[in-house]
């Protein structure tokens, strides 16, 4: 039985990576235009405040979503090479095990959070003034969380069954339904931010339905499988789970880190510049999601090709795989950074109207913030490389380094030293800081027989 469509094993490496590139690229700035499309339209509809009031509601649905990544990751890298050994079973029961734990953790945090949707929005850092709209907005974007998780865990499953270009319209399709709902049900209906928040619902439940119908109906070989419900069952359960966050986990700590990172932004903005500083800080919010994601296409793109080559023991072609993903990652950060250098007034000027302070703060910060794309780009991929090879405690420290030992610190410090310069500064610190760290320890790894080094793993 051929494993898909895609010989992961003979293809020529630029041939792979583009075929695969360029379908999850577009697909997850698609997904990206989910929220950009919210902000876009909330600020120029509803106000500042109602920007702010988004913000606050989207570190949790963040770290839901890594758990996704996580699982999705960890189950891919696992199936992949299970795939290459031809054992299809197996990788069936891992991806059908990721996604009804996904499922379970979603269900688990909407009992909890939207029992007191108020208690919620106070832990999260509401004001008084914001707490109104955050109400609104809520209960939508934390239930859009059970489709987004599908998606997050499903997508990384389409793409290694050799569907890179169903998985994209996967994203391509609830994006353009998100844009049109917004407009319809903020403009003509007037229904402000709780109208945002169903058009994203909606949108999202719509890309989720179409990944579950994809590994039920139509999946070449990783379709569902049903589980048995005996104690050894579960205990098998358990213990695939825990490999796969284990390898996964750096994905949770990456998407994490922007929860974090948009946490702390939240309170250290509100202290320094109040609301409006929350506001202008959540512009910068709605274009971080476009980095991660060229950072996760890049490295997601790149994940099938190496763990299936790892699995088939063929370093070379893992390494050039990887040397390939680098480049990319350098070019699409330099990119990045020029827009925000060059281009800041009209960036800011898409999300917000009339509003001259929140606009002034974004865009004096926003070619400061710009540095932080070259190295946030860059750890993605190689973090995204460490995972693909079952090298998950390199892939985990490194996701630890960027997400709190620095990041955290940078928060804290250089406000101190640089004012609202250094918050803006915090992030692209952080990142640099642990870009030089992984070239310190791919340095020496080069020094010493590297592919072996990280076999053992």
């Amino acid at each position: 039985m051929n494993r898909d469509a895609i010989n992961l094993g003979s293809v020529r490496i630029p041939k792979l990576f583009w075929t695969y590139f360029f379908p999850t690229l577009f697909g997850m700035l698609s997904l990206c235009a989910v929220t950009a499309a919210d902000g876009i339209f909330v600020g120029r509809g509803v106000g500042g405040e109602a920007l702010a009031a988004v913000n606050i509601c989207i570190p949790p649905t963040m770290i839901l979503m890594g758990i996704g990544l996580m699982l999705g990751m960890g189950a891919s890298v696992v199936s992949s090479i299970h795939l290459a050994q031809n054992n299809i079973k197996a990788a069936r029961i891992n991806i059908t095990q990721a996604m009804g734990v996904g499922t379970l953790v979603v269900l688990t945090f909407l009992l909890f959070s939207l029992i007191s949707p108020f208690h919620t929005a106070q832990l999260l850092g509401s004001s008084t003034t914001l707490l109104p709209l955050v109400y609104d907005y809520m209960p939508w974007i934390f239930t859009c969380c059970l489709f987004q998780i599908w998606g997050a865990i499903g997508l990384f499953v389409i793409r290694l069954d050799g569907s890179p270009k169903f998985a994209m319209w996967c994203n391509i399709i609830p994006g353009i339904l998100n844009i049109i709902l917004d407009y319809v049900f903020i403009f003509p209906l007037g229904m402000g931010i709780k109208g945002a928040g169903i058009a994203t619902c909606l949108s999202c439940f719509v890309g989720g339905l179409m990944v579950l119908a994809y590994l039920v109906f139509y999946a070449r070989q990783l379709k569902f499988i049903k589980i048995k419900h005996t104690l050894m069952s579960l205990k098998l359960t358990c213990r695939n789970i825990g490999y796969q966050c284990k390898i996964g986990f750096s994905a949770f700590l990456g998407e994490t880190t922007m929860g974090v990172f948009m946490l702390l932004g939240n309170l250290v903005f509100m202290k320094y510049l109040g609301d409006e500083g929350v506001g202008a800080f959540s512009i910068v919010c709605y274009y971080c999601p476009f980095a991660f994601m060229i950072g996760n296409a890049i490295a997601q793109s790149a994940q099938p090709i190496i763990s299936y080559n790892y699995g088939r023991d063929s370093m070379d072609r893992v390494l050039k795989t990887e040397s390939l993903a680098i480049i990319s990652a350098i070019i699409c950060g330099l990119l990045v950074t020029t827009m925000f250098v060059f281009f800041p007034n009209t960036l800011v000027k898409l999300f917000i109207g009339n509003n001259w302070e929140i606009h002034e703060i974004a865009v004096s910060g926003f070619p400061i913030f710009s540095v932080a794309f070259v190295f946030f780009i860059f750890n993605l991929t190689v973090i995204g490389y460490f995972q693909s090879i079952e090298n998950a405690w390199s892939s985990i420290l490194f996701a630890v380094l960027r997400g709190i030992v620095f990041l955290i610190p940078s928060f804290l410090i250089l406000p101190r030293f640089f004012g609202v310069a250094g918050i803006w500064l915090a992030l692209g610190f952080s990142e640099f800081l642990t870009t030089l760290c992984i070239i310190i320890y791919l340095t020496r790894q080069m020094q010493g027989p590297l592919t072996t080094s990280m076999k053992m793993e």
